[in-house]
C-alpha cells in the first residue's frame, strides 16, 4: 500500500513521503539525535504500521545508522515466529492489547542489537470483535535496562491513512518520553 502519489513510471517517489507530515519528520528527527548523541539504536516491531515508522527512522540520511532492524508482524503466527510471542498470550489477550505491544517491543529489543524497541500494534479497520474498534492502537517502548512503556491512542475510524499518521506522532512522542527519562 503507498499512502500518498504513487509515483510515475520511472519517477523517484517523494520524500519525505506523504504519510510523514512536517510534525512526523521533526518528531523523527529528534528521536534520531537524541538517541544518535547517546550512541543508542532502535529497533522496531510493527503491526498496524507495517514498516512506516522502521522506513522514516531508517531513511534519515546522516542519522540512519540509528536504526538498527525492524520487525513487520502482522498475523499472530509472525509475532510467534519472529519475536518469540507466546500465541497462548495473543490468544488470550489479543493481538491488539497492552500485552501484545509489550511483549512485542521486549521481543525486538532481545532479538536486535538494539538498545531502544518500539512497538505498534492496532485495529486500521473495525476488527473481528466489537472490543476491536477502528483506530484502538497499543504502543511499547522499552530501553535497555529499564522498564518497558506502553500507551493507549484511541483514534477513531477515521481512515487508514489517518490512523497510521497518527500512529508514527504518538510512537515517536512515547520515544521521546523514554530517551529523556
Amino acid at each position: 500500500m503507498y499512502i500518498g502519489k504513487a509515483p510515475e513510471r520511472g519517477e523517484a517517489p517523494e520524500w519525505p513521503p506523504p504519510i510523514a507530515s512536517t510534525r512526523i519528520a521533526v518528531l523523527a528527527g529528534r528521536v534520531l539525535t537524541l538517541a544518535g548523541r547517546s550512541s543508542l539504536r532502535i529497533a522496531t516491531a510493527e503491526s498496524c504500521t507495517g514498516g512506516l515508522l522502521a522506513s522514516l527512522l531508517s531513511d534519515a540520511g546522516d542519522q540512519s545508522e540509528v536504526f538498527e532492524r525492524g520487525f513487520i508482524v502482522d498475523t499472530d503466527a509472525a509475532k510467534h515466529d519472529l519475536l518469540g510471542l507466546p500465541l497462548e498470550s495473543l490468544r488470550a489477550d489479543g493481538p491488539v492489547s497492552e500485552t501484545a505491544a509489550l511483549l512485542m517491543a521486549e521481543a525486538a529489543l532481545a532479538r536486535s542489537g538494539a538498545d531502544i524497541a518500539l512497538s505498534t500494534t492496532g485495529w486500521l479497520e473495525q476488527g473481528p470483535e466489537l472490543r476491536d474498534a477502528a483506530g484502538m492502537v497499543w504502543f511499547g517502548c522499552v530501553r535497555r535496562g529499564e522498564p518497558t512503556w506502553t500507551r493507549l491512542a484511541q483514534f477513531g475510524d477515521i481512515g487508514r491513512a489517518p490512523i497510521c499518521r497518527g500512529c508514527l506522532g504518538a510512537a515517536l512522542e512515547l520515544a521521546l518520553s523514554v530517551l529523556r527519562d
